[in-house]
């Protein structure tokens, strides 16, 4: 058979609520802690009627009492048995109130008795408070928190007018004709709040996520063209060393076919003037034995042909002289290292890394840096219309009921994106218009001015912003008030005044310092770029004329 299971809360004293101690039992059967009978029942000495703490059953005279042997030794053993180690509170868990010695985890807080109960205590309680209506809450380290310092009373009203929680005594105290409201209601109230702060942030999370997409690709594309980079300037300079190479070999072969043409020819002198010396020294030394001859008629005879010099080389005829000299070549050379110098000076590779000027090519090069903006509606002018969610931009010389803001353009049709361009970054719009309309494309610092009628406030006539200017006569790029014409035109004319739309794409390469202009249609064509030195993060912005529209694509 099974070995039944005893629990330690069948042993505890329902007055102090622990395990028995000293156990007495009296005559209905209930057992306590003889202390605890015993301090109980001195204070009901004055009625001569003394009852169970448990079922109020009433005894006169007063019991003796005596203490439970075999109870004694039940808890003595119960004492010596180990509760698991969850039981316990641990560090962050809410401790039991009621728990003595080493406390027990909390597993509900009661907001009427303000103490928090393990789940012995839990039972405990709910049977002495059966009949009462205690609220319970999880177990919570808070209640202090939740109880007013004034009144010691629980905080469960709401004053919107001092934007506090209150008990019920304040309600009627220093709080009395304010609006005040249940904290169950200030909850569903903040909660739809919760809901639409949560809708928030998942919109931000998203959008963030996107740009943290957007940034990897970036990174991937940076990464792809500095290797594309490098092995274009490894190529290069490998064939540069080369031509450097041959140009060193060209050259020694040059002295050295030099020399070999010079020493060839002093070796040739050389030889002769050798053989000219050997000549001389035997005609001097048959000259020296001819001044000791006796013999007259021999002297005689032998001088006119001993005395007859050998035929003389030209020593004055330098084999050296066309070709002594390398100058020539050490020339070259030097005037070849000073060029290369000069022009890896003019060329020098700068912070900026030159690879970043390598721009796509097709249409869906493009399309990988696009990235869709969000007009911003607090600098949007009030003649412009704004439609399709947004998206279409169209003046109509009409005030619009925008509210006032600081942002907005107060003067010029204008109106600026959410967002600033990241990196290398792509966007299409369509644009239409009459004879008289225009529109311009922009990019714009966001520090650009907003207010008034000055140069300062318009896309292209300060040091701010650039603008393609697009109108039925042609295209024009505007930057610091500089205007220049572009030999590109837009328009096909037809009948009339009508003009067709027209896609424009803008790429932008922000550390590259480009903005380029296309052309969209089957194929892209290139309008106009841009080089220059961005120092501040870049806005699209547009400005309408009346009777023209921008859509974003």
């Amino acid at each position: 058979m099974a070995e039944a299971r005893i629990s330690q809360d069948e042993f505890q004293c329902s007055v102090c609520l622990d395990l028995l101690k000293d156990p007495v039992t009296i005559p209905c059967g209930h057992s306590y802690c003889k202390i605890c009978i015993t301090g109980r029942w001195n204070q009901e000495d004055e009625k001569r009627v003394y009852s169970c703490p448990q079922c109020r059953q009433t005894f006169r005279p007063r019991p003796a009492l005596a203490k439970n042997t075999m109870l004694a030794e039940v808890v003595e053993k119960l004492k010596k048995t180990k509760l698991p180690a969850d039981c316990y509170a641990g560090a962050g868990d809410v401790q039991c109130d009621v728990c003595n010695g080493r406390k027990r985890k909390a597993v509900k807080s009661c907001l009427g008795c303000l103490n928090s109960y393990c789940q012995s205590h839990l039972e405990q309680h709910e049977s002495f408070f059966k009949r009462k209506r205690h609220s319970l809450t999880d177990a919570t380290g808070r209640l202090q928190e939740m109880i007013c310092q004034t009144h010691d009373k629980l905080l469960e009203v709401f004053c919107c007018t001092d934007q506090k929680f209150i008990c019920l005594l304040c309600m009627m105290d220093e709080h009395k004709n304010h609006n005040t409201e249940s904290a169950a209601v200030q909850r569903t109230e903040k909660q739809k709040q919760l809901k639409k702060t949560q809708r928030s942030f998942q919109q931000r999370i998203q959008q963030r996520e996107k740009d943290l997409q957007r940034l990897r690709e970036a990174v991937a594309s940076h990464k792809r063209s500095a290797q594309t980079a490098v092995e274009d300037s490894e190529r290069i300079f490998t064939e540069l060393i080369r031509s450097i190479e041959r140009s060193r070999s060209e050259a020694t072969q040059r002295i050295r076919d030099q020399e070999k043409t010079a020493v060839s020819r002093a070796e040739g002198r050389l030889e002769r003037l050798e053989q000219e010396i050997n000549d001389l020294r035997r005609r001097d030394a048959e000259l020296e034995q001819l001044s000791h001859t006796q013999d007259h008629i021999h002297f005689l005879q032998s001088f006119q042909s001993l005395s007859a010099p050998p035929e003389s080389t030209d020593v004055n005829d330098n084999p050296f002289s066309p070709l002594s000299s390398f100058d020539g070549v050490r020339e070259s050379v030097r005037q070849l290292r000073e060029k290369l110098e000069a022009f890896c000076k003019e060329k020098k590779i700068s912070d900026r890394a030159t690879f970043t000027n390598i721009v796509p090519r097709t249409r869906n090069d493009f399309l990988q840096y696009s990235h869709q903006f969000i007009l911003d509606l607090n600098t949007v002018n009030k003649r412009l219309r704004l439609t399709e969610k947004n998206r279409v931009i169209t003046n109509i010389n009409t005030v619009q009921p925008y509210s006032g803001h600081p942002d907005r353009f107060d003067h010029y049709e204008q109106v600026l994106c959410t967002e600033s361009v990241c990196g290398r970054c792509y966007w299409e719009i369509e644009w239409s218009g009459d004879v008289l309309g225009a529109v311009y494309i922009s990019v714009s610092y966001k520090s650009i001015s907003r207010k008034g009628s000055g140069d300062e406030c318009v896309f292209g006539y300060n040091d701010q912003s650039w603008s393609l200017i697009c109108a039925y006569s042609g295209y024009s790029i505007i930057h610091n008030n500089i205007e220049t014409e572009l030999p590109v035109k837009p328009i096909s004319r037809r009948t009339g005044v009508c003009v067709d739309h027209r896609r424009i794409g803008v790429y932008v390469d922000h550390s590259a310092g480009t903005l380029s202009f296309y052309s969209v249609s089957d194929t892209m064509s290139l309008i106009h770029t841009v080089q220059t030195t961005f120092t501040q993060p870049l806005y699209p912005g547009f400005r309408v004329y009346i009777g023209s529209s921008v859509k974003l694509c």
